[in-house]
């Protein structure tokens, strides 16, 4: 199985860690989003697609990337993220967006991952931000078992 991994990390490399991690367990290539054109993306039998959360949403170079994507028939894709807060499914899934998104155009959601991210914008810069050191080594772990158990859905199928 062929496997891309797909992310925008902007400010402190929090996704960046995350990603490298994802992708060294699937044996992914690596792609920043704003680099990777999408006729190389349709190459690859499962997608990964992450970033930091901005306002609640991945970051808009994802969503640019996704609408720049052809239709596809059951194409894999897994979604992933980090950010300053928890992500809770239902009351505030920041996850939602991008993945209507890519169903919409064909995909097979396989999986999401989340964890903290650390952040300073606007007030919790008064305060040194949040969340330091994360992701920590534990993140970075979960996110391991995570990519494993994405291996493991997709070897099954």
């Amino acid at each position: 199985m062929k496997v891309a991994v797909v992310y925008a990390s902007v400010y402190y490399g929090n996704t960046e860690k995350v990603a490298k991690v994802i992708a060294e367990v699937l044996e992914a290539d690596l792609y920043k989003a704003w680099e990777v054109d999408p006729s190389t993306l349709m190459q690859y039998d499962l997608i990964g697609f992450g970033s930091g959360i901005y306002f609640g949403k991945h970051h808009k170079s994802l969503f640019k990337l996704v609408d720049r994507l052809p239709q596809v028939e059951g194409k894999k894709a897994f979604v992933f993220s980090t950010s300053g807060i928890r992500r809770i499914p239902i009351v505030h899934d920041f996850h939602k967006p991008l993945i209507k998104r890519l169903r919409k155009k064909g995909f097979i959601i396989v999986g999401e991952f989340s964890c903290k991210g650390f952040e300073d914008y606007a007030l919790f810069k008064l305060i040194g931000g949040i969340n330091k050191g994360r992701p920590s080594e534990e993140d970075l772990e979960n996110a391991k078992k995570f990519a494993l158990k994405i291996k493991e859905i997709c070897s099954r199928e």
